[in-house]
């Protein structure tokens, strides 16, 4: 990832962090929570080691093209996914996204992982792909401001089984999509 080791180190933390969350969140009751966030796991995890800063760590030439393989098969199980339902899209597009920024960072001049200064991949598509997820920002975090509470309520579900847990993951990771595009 281009620019400053110490934001690249915070955001390899945040999607680690998210990462280990979604993996903790595997042991829901409930089997399609639980497909998600394995999907949402490799991501944060993905995420993380594309954010390790260059300064640091120089991958091997093989890192790059292995990630989006990676995610590319992630892709196709996120398009497969979507036939039962047009929430996995958003899968689709993160997919996406990794298989294009690291597709952009193996040919990016200079070498591996932005050792190139100066923008990489198309800035048309870095753009769309940025809308995309400062929309996807807003509206989630919008979702997750809470509504007035209920009197009496009863205990919630189980703490993986809480879905605003599972939009706060997503959050921080659209959040984090954020970020490596715009230093790309």
């Amino acid at each position: 990832m281009h620019g400053p080791a110490s934001s690249g180190w915070l955001l390899v933390a945040l999607c680690a962090a998210t990462g280990a969350y979604c993996l903790l969140r595997m042991r829901s009751r409930v089997e399609e929570q639980r497909r998600a966030a394995g999907g949402e796991a490799l991501m944060g995890f993905g995420m993380a080691v594309m954010a390790v800063p260059a300064t640091v760590v120089a991958p091997p030439s093989w890192a790059w093209p292995a990630l989006a393989v990676v995610f590319g098969a992630a892709g196709l199980h996120a398009l497969w996914a979507a036939r039962g339902g047009a929430r996995h899209l958003h899968h689709l597009v993160g997919a996406g996204a990794m298989v294009y920024m690291a597709v952009a960072m193996a040919a990016s001049p200079g070498g591996a992982h932005g050792r190139g200064h100066g923008g990489s991949g198309v800035p048309l598509l870095t753009g769309v792909l940025l809308l995309y997820f400062v929309a996807y920002v807003l509206v989630s975090g919008v979702r997750l401001v809470p509504g007035p509470a209920v009197p009496g309520g009863t205990a919630g579900p189980n703490w993986g089984d809480r879905p605003e847990l599972a939009r706060a993951c997503r959050l921080s990771m659209a959040i984090g999509m954020v970020a490596m595009l715009l230093t790309m």
